[in-house]
């Protein structure tokens, strides 16, 4: 009789070091001047020039896709969730005013399976390149007795960097500053366990269930873009917790943000899930984020300059509200 092995335990070192091999050439697509040594290392190397930042600070963002992976499943396609894993921390960069450098990321499964991962990983450094930051490590952990075969979970870790003086906190919005919300491509990464509860499995195998797969937009380039050349004062990423979880975390005391409901279209999958779900407006704009992915405030003089800048920027975006006196809440007005 032979003895106890690690694969025979339920982990194949082998097969995961396959597929490291397989995804380097990926992972290269994504590198920057300031990556530092090769892939498969102990740790990720990023020599940052900071010889043109003044008063560096350093910013990070960790984040997962949440229970949208169980969507991938359900139409058994991959090759989206790892643009939701880098959109989601490389967003939450951004609204700082920082630019993304390096990201890593780490999968955990029950049992590997090659393919799958592989077009995980597509994903995921697709997200990076778009971002422009560099994927500089991770970690794939086969985790036989924690997750059933099968069964895997996502995580994502970033770090960015912006001059002290550049670092956006929402100390200098105003009483009648305008509010601009930039277009999202669909429901993002957050509200899948209501969505869920909605609709059946047969309903999300279908032409929904694509929809709602839609990756999460990256919003770092026409951002940056707009931070060099605009006073932007504060920005929202809208995540779990929708409008009105979010945008008071960026404002300072005593505003309020009024949002003008009907300024822009939102999208009919939103309307699909609050009909079928018969679901209050407020529990809605509470959960997703109804076609805005970032609201950024701006003076009241800047607001059509902005707004032409993402046009230009291939980014529809609209003027959907205003601060005003209060007490860090969000309004709604028709």
């Amino acid at each position: 009789m032979s003895g106890v092995t690690y694969k025979k335990a339920g982990v194949d070192i082998d097969k995961a070091d396959s597929f490291i091999k397989k995804i380097i050439p990926m992972i290269e697509k994504t590198s920057r001047p300031e990556v530092l040594g090769k892939i498969g290392g102990f740790s990720g190397l990023f020599k940052p020039d900071l010889k043109k930042i003044e008063d560096p600070v350093l910013v990070s963002s960790t984040d997962g896709v949440g229970t949208k992976l169980l969507l991938a499943e359900i139409q058994n396609k991959y090759d989206t969730v790892g643009i939701d894993l880098v959109a989601m921390c490389v967003n939450d960069i951004v609204v700082t005013g920082a630019e993304p450098l390096f990201f890593l990321d780490y999968i955990a499964v029950g049992k590997i399976d090659e393919n799958k991962l592989l077009e995980i990983m597509k994903g995921i450094t697709s997200g990076c390149q778009e971002a422009g930051c560099a994927l500089v490590g991770g970690e794939t952990a086969e985790l036989p007795g924690m997750y059933d075969r099968g069964k895997w979970d996502l995580a994502g870790f970033c770090v960015g960097i912006a001059a002290r003086k550049d670092l956006i906190d929402g100390n200098s919005c105003s009483h009648g500053d305008k509010l601009i919300g930039l277009a999202s491509s669909g429901v993002h990464s957050n509200g899948f366990s209501l969505v869920r509860k909605v609709f059946s499995v047969a309903e999300l195998k279908g032409k929904l269930g694509q929809e709602l797969l839609q990756p999460t937009r990256i919003y770092v380039r026409p951002v940056l873009a707009a931070l060099k050349k605009f006073r932007i004062k504060t920005i929202a990423h809208i995540t779990g917790g929708g409008f009105l979880d979010n945008i008071p975390r960026v404002l300072p005391k005593g505003l309020d943000a009024v949002i003008k409901k009907g300024s822009w279209p939102v999208p009919s999958v939103f309307k699909t899930i609050q009909k079928m779900g018969t679901i209050p407006d407020k529990e809605m704009y509470h959960t997703f984020n109804m076609g805005i992915g970032m609201v950024l405030a701006v003076e009241s003089a800047d607001i059509k300059k902005v707004l032409n800048h993402f046009q230009k920027n291939g980014l529809t975006a609209w003027d959907i509200g205003v601060l005003t006196t209060g007490t860090k809440q969000v309004k709604f007005e028709q």
